[in-house]
């Protein structure tokens, strides 16, 4: 079931919110207050889709660890914070992080489909949280700007935007060996291509 009307407007614990949500709840935990996620659109399914597909494939049949696709809640312990991110990452060595529920802690890789309402929390709130938390890999796409800014972790523990590897090609650093064509991003091909093309079938 949703979250009741009578605690929609309450500050709550982690535990209660967690208790309080289905499968079918897109919202996230800010500063003890449930924050409600606007639907998303065809172009944002569609791609999140393609997305996790995709990744999901690439990371089980390397071995690499779990791909996640909301709903599905990353805990920041640091910002005392539950996100929900659209696609998260979480590398083998790590896997102890993952809950029945919810991801403790980092995850590898976080990535975030834009949309004019989620915009500036994405590139604002969003990435300070990933950020401090230690979230190794950002991903920001932006569908309707045909943009896309990747951004890892340096020494410092700063994000540093990274540059493409080659024209049109981005390659991962949480997910070796994935070299992703970002013109995938704003025309995603059919699946079983995709799959052929990163030599998966």
């Amino acid at each position: 079931m949703a979250i009741p009307q009578t605690i929609k407007h309450q500050r709550l614990a982690f535990e209660q919110f967690l208790e309080a949500l289905d499968e079918d709840t897109r919202a996230e935990w800010v500063d003890g207050e449930v924050v409600w996620l606007s639907p998303a659109s065809d172009v944002h399914e569609s791609l999140c889709g393609f997305l996790y597909a995709m990744l999901r494939i690439f990371a089980e049949q390397h071995q690499l660890g779990r791909v996640l696709v909301a709903p599905f809640v990353l805990r920041l312990t640091r910002s005392e914070r539950a996100r929900e991110p659209d696609i998260l990452f979480v590398k083998r060595e790590n896997l102890a992080r993952l809950k029945a529920t919810y991801v403790e802690g980092p995850a590898d890789l976080v990535v975030e489909i834009t949309s004019p309402e989620s915009l500036l929390r994405d590139r604002g709130e969003k990435y300070a949280e990933y950020e401090l938390e230690g979230v190794t890999e950002y991903w920001v796409i932006q569908p309707e700007a045909k943009r896309a800014d990747f951004f890892v972790l340096n020494d410092g523990g700063w994000y540093e935007r990274q540059r493409e590897a080659s024209e049109g090609i981005y390659l991962s650093t949480v997910m070796e060996g994935l070299a992703l064509p970002i013109e995938w991003l704003w025309q995603p091909p059919p699946l079983a291509e995709a799959l052929k093309r990163l030599n998966l079938v």
